[in-house]
């Protein structure tokens, strides 16, 4: 029972991040069909800001998939996906703008990014062994064994926390370039992006929240196996 109660708590994560999912995809499928008035492709709405922002050394590149767009600081290369390349669409315009906000941070050093840039091989290893550890200190009734997988989970949720202000701020960089520099040439259209972009954002929000809860959880089983004994 004490288990299953934990479960609860996972459940609530599963649904948080399920709805924030599908609200990016409905949100964003809703946008792609109203087309930018001044006719300008992703890609070259991408090319706008990031000669606006002085970069004239990132390639953009088109990768396989929805929604797979990124932009890789090590290869200054941002990729935007098949359905947003050659897209005219407020949405595909918007998720264009917020990678080129990406990269113009890494111009600038923002620090959050570079944080969480260094922090990657930490917390794949977290993400790896927190739960084999924790299950091993449990099985062998290892109270500290149990905790330090505790502990390397901490570093999967400091990342996600340290992700949501490297998020929210490409998008704010993103907005303000689009209006500056007219890509997206009145309100309706820059207020379709923003709600793009907001509803992409609360997808880190889910997310970080939902590996709170998993950590909960851990907190929960670790020191209730251990109050048992």
């Amino acid at each position: 029972m004490f288990l299953d109660f934990t479960y609860i708590l996972v459940i609530i994560g599963a649904l948080l991040s399920l709805i924030a999912s599908m609200n990016v995809k409905t949100t964003f499928n809703k946008y792609k069909k109203i087309h930018g008035s001044r006719g300008i492709r992703a890609y070259q709405a991408a090319e706008m800001i990031l000669h606006s922002a002085d970069i004239y050394d990132v390639r953009i590149e088109m990768v396989r998939g929805e929604l797979t767009d990124h932009y890789s600081p090590n290869e200054k290369v941002l990729r935007l996906s098949e359905s947003v390349y050659n897209s005219e669409s407020v949405a595909s315009i918007g998720v264009a703008a917020h990678e080129c906000g990406h990269a113009i941070q890494h111009k600038v050093g923002y620090a959050p990014l570079n944080l969480r840039s260094v922090s990657v091989p930490v917390v794949n290893i977290g993400s790896r062994l927190s739960w084999p550890v924790i299950l091993l200190g449990l099985v062998f009734g290892s109270p500290g064994l149990a905790n330090i997988g505790v502990i390397l989970f901490l570093f999967v949720v400091l990342f996600q926390l340290i992700t949501l202000p490297v998020e929210f701020n490409a998008s704010r960089r993103a907005l303000s370039i689009l209006n500056s520099e007219a890509i997206l040439s009145d309100d309706e259209e820059l207020k379709g992006a923003r709600k793009v972009l907001t509803a992409a954002a609360l997808t880190y929000v889910a997310a970080f929240f939902s590996s709170v809860l998993q950590l909960l959880r851990l907190l929960i089983i670790v020191n209730g196996r251990r109050d048992r004994r």
